[in-house]
């Protein structure tokens, strides 16, 4: 109702199905949804239901790859899937998943593609301890005025309360 009135109001939506993360503790925490019969169920008419009220697109989150291929064929909104298999219209990852910039594992569905925590972290102290030691920013860094605009400027400023 809500995914309907939102788009009767002119605003595209994107639906999202299984794993919602902002409800994640209502459906047991950080895991696949869809697993039961039952359950599988619930998320295909959760994505028609979205998709018969207008959602352009929507995104299926960590259920079964079966799960999906099932329910695609009835799909005329675009399905990003993010831990859904390869049948979606498309695929998402977290940045943060894919880049490896948390420590620990992930989801199952998450393939690190780099592991640069360590250089971001190594990249943000040596910024600190520049703008700590006033080696940043530099005369390099910043933008420069003509003389005489400076001075026009300057005038101008004593006029300021």
């Amino acid at each position: 109702a809500r995914a309907r009135a939102i788009v009767q109001a002119g605003i595209p939506v994107m639906g999202h199905v299984g794993l919602t993360p902002q409800t994640s503790t209502a459906l047991g925490g950080y895991r696949a949804q869809g697993r039961t019969a039952d359950a599988a169920a619930r998320v295909a008419r959760e994505a028609l239901a979205l998709q018969e009220a207008g959602c352009f697109s929507i995104v299926f989150e960590a259920i079964p790859t079966a799960v999906a291929d099932a329910i695609m064929p009835r799909m005329d909104a675009i399905v990003i899937g993010i831990g859904a298999g390869p049948s979606t219209d498309g695929q998402v990852l977290v940045f943060h998943d894919l880049l490896g910039i948390r420590e620990g594992r992930g989801a199952r569905f998450v393939q690190r593609y780099a592991d640069i925590l360590d250089e971001m972290v190594a990249g943000v102290g040596a910024y600190a301890d520049d703008v700590r030691s006033k080696r940043y920013p530099g005369p390099d860094h910043g933008y420069s005025i003509p003389d005489e605009e400076l001075a026009g400027f300057r005038a101008a400023l004593a006029d300021v309360a």
